[in-house]
C-alpha cells in the first residue's frame, strides 16, 4: 500500500446553530508525499508516542502501542502500522506555538509579588459562565480565603500563564513551584492582540506576546483595560509529581516534550496520535510530533499549537510563530480506511 493511493472524500456536514455546512475532506496520502519524511528523526517521536499511548483505550490503538514497545525501526514501524491521513474542513492551516512560562514569585504575599495565582474556588459552577476576569479582580470576592497558591511580581506574565495553562514560579530561594490548569470561569477566550489590531496599534504581522507585554506596561491603566478584554480567567493547581525536568502535563496528563508535542482540537485529531507537521514560513519545520494536549483557541482540522518548551527564549520562539503549512494524521491503517465513504473504501 506504499503506492500513490489517494482517495478524496468530500462530505457537507451540518453545523448546529448555523447556517452554512462546513466542508470537510479525507485524504489518505502514501508516506512519499510527506515533504522530508525521511530525514527526520521518528526514534525521537517514537519516545514520545510512547509516553502517552498506554493512555488509548480502543483496541487498535493499543496494540499498536503494545508494539512500540520493543521496536528497534521507528520509521519501519510507522510506516507498517499507519496510513498518513490529510483532515481539511475548509480552514486555513495555522500553526502558532506555545511554552511553559517561567515567573518570579513567592509563597507569601509582599510588596514585590501581590499578584495572586488562585487554585479553584469551591463555588465555581461546572458547565456554565461565573464571575469575569474584571468581576474576579475588582471584586475581592477571593481574597483572604487561602486560595493563592503563589503571589508573583508581574501581572501580564500571570495573564499569558492563564493562556499557557501550565508554568513555574521560581521563589527567591531557588526553588520552583509547578503549577497547572485547575478550572476556568467558562468564560470565552477573547484575544488582546487581535484587539489592538481592531485598535489600529499594530499590524497583525506585528502583534506577539513580547510587542503585547510591552505595550501593557507601557499603558499600565489602559493596558489593564485591555487585559480585562479577555473575559475568561483560569485556575490553577499545585503540580508535585512531575520532575524538573520533564515538560509541563497536557491534556492526557502526561508531560508534553519540546518540539515533539502539539496542541489540536479533538474534534478532528484523536489524542495521542502521531501528527507530521509541515511548517512553512520563515523557519520551516518537517518533523513528527505527537497530539497530546488542546487549547481553547486551537479550533479546526488543521490548526495546530507547537509546544517550544520552557523559559523566556521557548517564549520568544512561541511568540513570533503564526505560519501556515500542513498536518497530516497517521491512524492505525484500519481505522484510516474507515474514515473514507462506503464508496471509496
Amino acid at each position: 500500500m506504499r503506492g500513490a493511493l489517494r482517495a478524496i472524500a468530500v462530505a457537507m456536514l451540518a453545523v448546529a446553530g448555523t447556517d452554512a455546512p462546513a466542508e470537510r475532506s479525507v485524504s489518505i496520502l502514501s508516506f512519499e508525499e510527506l515533504d522530508g519524511w525521511a530525514e527526520d528523526d521518528h526514534a525521537a517521536a517514537l519516545a514520545v508516542f510512547l509516553e502517552t499511548c498506554p493512555d488509548l483505550d480502543a483496541r487498535d490503538w493499543q496494540s499498536l502501542c503494545a508494539l512500540a514497545q520493543n521496536q528497534t525501526d521507528a520509521r519501519t514501524f510507522f510506516e507498517l502500522f499507519f496510513r498518513p491521513v490529510l483532515i481539511e474542513d475548509g480552514a486555513p492551516p495555522l500553526f502558532t506555538g506555545y511554552f511553559e512560562p517561567e515567573l518570579n514569585g513567592s509563597r507569601e504575599r509582599t510588596p514585590r509579588y501581590r499578584h495572586p495565582v488562585y487554585r479553584v474556588p469551591p463555588e465555581l459552577p461546572r458547565g456554565r459562565p461565573w464571575l469575569s476576569r474584571r468581576q474576579i479582580l475588582t471584586s475581592g470576592l477571593l481574597e483572604d480565603r487561602g486560595l493563592e497558591i503563589a503571589w508573583v511580581d508581574d501581572p501580564v506574565k500571570l495573564f499569558f500563564l492563564q493562556i499557557q495553562g501550565s508554568g513555574r514560579i521560581r521563589l527567591d530561594d531557588g526553588s520552583v513551584i509547578r503549577v497547572g490548569y485547575g478550572g476556568a470561569n467558562g468564560h470565552p477566550y477573547r484575544s488582546v492582540g487581535q484587539e489592538l489590531v481592531r485598535r489600529g496599534v499594530y499590524a497583525t504581522h506585528q502583534v506577539s506576546a513580547q510587542v503585547i507585554g510591552a505595550w501593557v506596561r507601557r499603558n499600565p491603566d489602559a493596558g489593564r483595560e485591555l487585559l480585562f478584554h479577555n473575559p475568561s480567567y483560569v485556575f490553577f493547581r499545585e503540580v508535585t509529581n512531575v520532575p524538573a525536568e520533564r515538560g509541563p502535563l497536557g491534556a492526557m496528563n502526561r508531560s508534553v516534550t519540546a518540539l515533539r508535542s502539539i496542541a489540536v482540537d479533538p474534534a478532528h485529531v484523536p489524542l495521542g496520535a502521531p501528527v507530521w507537521v509541515e511548517k512553512d514560513g520563515a523557519d520551516p519545520m518537517r518533523r513528527l510530533m505527537v497530539a497530546q494536549d488542546t487549547g481553547s483557541a486551537i479550533k479546526g482540522a488543521q490548526r495546530a499549537d507547537i509546544f517550544f518548551g520552557t523559559g523566556p527564549r521557548a517564549g520568544r520562539r512561541a511568540g513570533r510563530l503564526r505560519d501556515p503549512g500542513r498536518m497530516v494524521v497517521l491512524m492505525p491503517i484500519q481505522r484510516a480506511y474507515a474514515m473514507l465513504p462506503e464508496s471509496l473504501q
